[in-house]
């Protein structure tokens, strides 16, 4: 069975890696730095992946989607489906944690809980499945679905999926499968279990047809600030990613999902809030601003309004006069990203922004990580020893900023004693230092 360090240890900051096509923003590919093609180029992702682990980072994180139209950010429109790539990766890799995005509206309890468990095993304990109810509406009609679920009954769907995808998890104990040669004794029966699950989403009657993993089950991320991802990730998640413009709006952020979390009878130990955070260095802070600068030459205002059109449904913005007050927009965009859609328009209220600025600030955000290696570690530092964040999933700013993160800000923390040298563990679960679940009929009997 495998342990994890005691929760008494230490408290050192996580590191996960991005992997999102091209660095930077929407126009990143067409930076003279950028692998053109890193969105569908093995080659990349598995070098992408080794430097992470060179970094000695808890994990990889590969985003997905499931609904594009021309308008798309480009890398979305020709990238590889996570899980294949992840088990390519998990052969390309010996330590790093391998998490990928998966959505509960679109697919089978049975089926995902096999997949990943699969992943586990093949990886030796390192997978991590990022739970998401899939934001664009479009989705339904690549599914043979009339219409895409409202967005409180998405949360209540993935929540019976969990209940589902855990109960199938736990359908054979860690040693179920003697294997004796000699007295012809494959596996003890009273150690497998038929979760004869009948709810208001799903029925599945089980076992699952692979035996408990390394880990005890995968890794559960959840990737959703509003109240309904809050509640989701209380109630069944081990880490949720999420992301914030401010260190206090952050604190903020951790303080109550911690509530929520013991509200929900968990310890607060057993639970890793990641922030997402885009990373831009230079030499001096005058040099980081030109590297900024330009990247910005890349973008056009009409991609930009391609891109802020997807937060909203793909809602067409360029009818509206770009350099007037950002337009009344009513509940547009509530079913889809209904925490990103509501920031992007209070803050667009609260500092009287036009669509021009909204457009380019969304398209191209300024790295809040920005400047030197010191500036970038003392920031970081700052933030974790807050409580604004307990690690960072990281993306680069421009095509070579990941490698520049690990070789000049990482060994920066390493020496202040905020970040390993060595992995402690060999599963995802040790480099999170998250408690092993005991199989419940284990722990009844």
């Amino acid at each position: 069975m495998t342990q994890t360090r005691s929760s008494s240890a230490t408290r050192q900051i996580h590191f996960g890696a991005g992997i999102h096509g091209p660095a930077g923003h929407y126009a990143g590919w067409r930076h003279p730095e950028s692998v053109i093609d890193a969105s569908i180029n093995p080659d990349y992702v598995k070098g992408v992946a080794q430097l992470a682990e060179v970094g000695k980072f808890d994990f990889v994180f590969i985003a997905d989607g499931l609904h594009i139209n021309a308008k798309s950010i480009p890398h979305f429109l020709n990238r590889f489906e996570p899980l294949t790539l992840l088990s390519a990766l998990s052969a390309a890799t010996t330590r790093i944690g391998l998490v990928g995005t998966l959505s509960t509206s679109y697919s089978e309890p049975f089926t995902v809980a096999r997949q990943f468990a699969s992943l586990d095993h093949l990886s030796r304990g390192r997978a991590g499945w990022n739970v998401v109810t899939s934001p664009l509406e479009g989705s339904a009609r690549n599914y043979s679905r009339d219409s895409h679920p409202e967005h409180a009954e998405r949360y209540r769907i993935a929540g019976e999926y969990l209940d589902v995808t855990k109960g199938l998890w736990d359908s054979w104990e860690d040693d179920a499968f003697v294997r004796d040669r000699e007295s012809g004794v494959f596996f003890d029966p009273a150690k497998l279990h038929t979760l004869d699950h009948k709810g208001k989403y799903f029925s599945v009657e089980g076992p699952l047809n692979i035996g408990r993993t390394p880990q005890g089950r995968p890794i559960l991320f959840q990737a959703g600030a509003s109240g309904d991802g809050k509640k989701l990730a209380a109630q069944h998640a081990d880490a949720v990613f999420t992301h914030h413009d401010t260190q206090a709006e952050a604190r903020e952020y951790y303080a109550d999902l911690k509530q929520q979390l013991a509200a929900a009878g968990r310890d607060e130990h057993a639970f890793k809030v990641f922030q997402g955070i885009s990373v831009l260095l230079g030499s001096t802070t005058e040099e980081a601003e030109r590297r900024y600068q330009e990247t910005l030459k890349l973008l056009t205002i009409d991609s930009a309004l391609d891109h802020l059109g997807r937060f909203f449904e793909h809602h067409d913005f360029s009818q509206y006069p770009l350099d007037e007050p950002f337009p009344d927009l009513g509940d547009l965009g509530s079913n889809s990203f209904r925490s990103g859609t509501d920031k992007i328009k209070a803050k667009a209220r609260e500092h009287g922004l036009t669509l021009r600025q909204v457009a380019l600030e969304a398209a191209a955000p300024r790295p809040h990580f920005f400047g030197t290696p010191e500036a970038v570690a003392d920031e970081l530092q700052a933030w974790f020893e807050s409580r604004a964040a307990d690690g960072f999933i990281v993306g680069g700013g421009t095509p070579t900023s990941f490698a520049e993160f690990v070789e000049q800000v990482v060994p920066i923390l390493q020496k202040r004693g905020l970040y390993r040298t060595e992995y402690q563990g060999s599963t995802l679960r040790e480099h999170l230092d998250l408690p092993y679940p005991e199989n419940r009929y284990a722990q009844a009997r």
